[in-house]
């Protein structure tokens, strides 16, 4: 078996942790210390996120979409496939060493997706494009491991009481808050009620059609 290859690691911005980037071949790993966050042969549920929100947001002209989270690239390819070329697409990464892998060492994963003139990079927290960048027709959420956050603790005002209410603000009338996690959460879908939202729970699989099962909700604001 082809040993894995550490190409670089980085800190997560305002916290201690550490982000590790590995190849394989043609196999991307990124990690948390020992534990995976995302892999190169996973991105069923990272496109799901992107095609489920925009099928729902129906034909809109010159939607605009906030994905928080570039990652590997997979949602952002996902959005590009199905929206119109009046699209406008804000992707907010927390992390620069994250774009500089999208333009370095994965750049043939992104397949030139980062060089599509709807789509616009920012290196912030995505909390703060939602607060500062509105209205969108959607905001994808591929954040940390969803609203039980694992990588940055700050990533909790994402998913709590007042993050959904800024969310919904930053929302158009019938805009989709789409959220991406490992599992279920009840009391995240209860939040999500509070916070003025029609509720849809989804199940996406990491390979399309087989792998493991996560979440999706696409929350709709009324």
């Amino acid at each position: 078996m082809i040993p894995w290859t550490l190409l670089d690691t980085a800190k997560v911005p305002g916290d201690s942790n550490e982000l590790r980037l590995l190849r394989r071949g043609a196999e991307f790993s990124i990690r948390l210390g020992v534990a995976e966050l995302m892999n190169s042969r996973q991105s069923g549920s990272e496109e799901a996120l992107a095609t489920l929100a925009v099928a729902r947001l129906g034909a809109r002209a010159a939607p605009r979409v906030l994905i928080g989270g570039l990652g590997m690239g997979f949602t952002l390819r996902a959005a590009l496939q199905v929206l119109p070329t009046d699209a406008e697409i804000v992707v907010a990464e927390l992390s620069p060493a994250v774009v500089r892998w999208a333009r370095g060492p994965m750049a043939e994963l992104f397949g030139g997706c980062l060089a599509d003139a709807r789509v616009e990079i920012l290196e912030v927290d995505v909390a703060v494009a939602i607060r500062a960048g509105g209205p969108f027709d959607a905001i994808l959420l591929d954040v940390d491991n969803g609203p039980e956050a694992m990588v940055h603790k700050g990533n909790d005002k994402l998913y709590g009481a007042d993050g959904l209410r800024q969310s919904a603000r930053a929302l158009r009338p019938g805009g989709v808050l789409a959220v991406w996690s490992s599992g279920p959460d009840a009391r995240f879908t209860q939040r999500l009620r509070k916070a003025g939202f029609g509720v849809e729970e989804a199940t996406a699989r990491a390979h399309r059609n087989s792998g493991s099962k996560y979440t999706i909700w696409l929350a709709t604001r009324s």
